[in-house]
This record gives C-alpha cells, structure tokens and sequence, in this order.
C-alpha cells in the first residue's frame, strides 16, 4: 500500500491514499465484517421464507407462530393457562390477548412478544 503521510507539529496526523487502495481496503473491510456478523448469528434461529410469506399475507401472527411450531391449539392453551376456545377468538381476531397472555404464548412460542401483534 503506497500512502502519503501527513504531518501537523511533527506528529503524522493524516494518511492519503489512492482511491483504488482506498476502495479495495473498504472492500476488504466489509468482507471481514460479513464473517465477523455470520459468526455472531451462529446458534440464533433462522426461519423460513414461508413463515414470512403467511404474515405478508395478512394471517395472524399468532396462528401462524403455532403452526410453524406445530403445536395445537389446545396444547399451547395448555401450556398457557387458557382455554382452546380463548386462543381460537384471538386467531380469528374477535378478541385481544392481554399482555400477560401475549408474555405467556411469545414464551411457549419461542417468539417475541412484538411477533404476535397484528
């Protein structure tokens, strides 16, 4: 790397590239941040595109978080302290989970609670 150095009182304080080194080292740097960032997600849950593409069409969030996790809904009422017949209601949108149940399924679901919100 060819760099022309500065100096402000003696001390080196600026160095000018050329942009051709300039673009490739950013290039080399940004290469270097996408490993770092994969191995940061390494162990984090990915989800596939079809989980997406059930909540772009509009089903609700928490029906869909269900079955992505295959569960029933009278095992996630289980799991939650609520009955089938509450959970149904909110799947078809005729009620509101309070926040403590909304806590109670993003926890069941593996989700957070944002994730259930319509």
């Amino acid at each position: 790397m060819s760099a022309q150095i500065i100096e402000l009182d003696g001390k080196p304080t600026f160095a000018v590239v050329p942009i051709a080194e300039w673009n490739a080292l950013m290039a080399r740097l940004e290469d270097l941040q996408d490993v770092a960032d994969a191995k940061a997600a390494q162990g984090q849950e990915t989800f596939p595109a079809e989980l997406a593409d059930k909540l772009l069409a509009g089903k609700h969030p928490l029906r869909v978080w269900r079955e992505y996790r295959a569960l029933t809904l009278q095992a996630l009422a289980a799991r939650c302290g609520v009955t089938r017949q509450m959970l149904s209601m909110i799947e078809h949108s005729k009620t509101r989970a309070s926040s403590d149940l909304l806590s109670k399924l993003a926890d069941a679901l593996g989700c957070d609670m944002d994730d259930l919100h319509i």
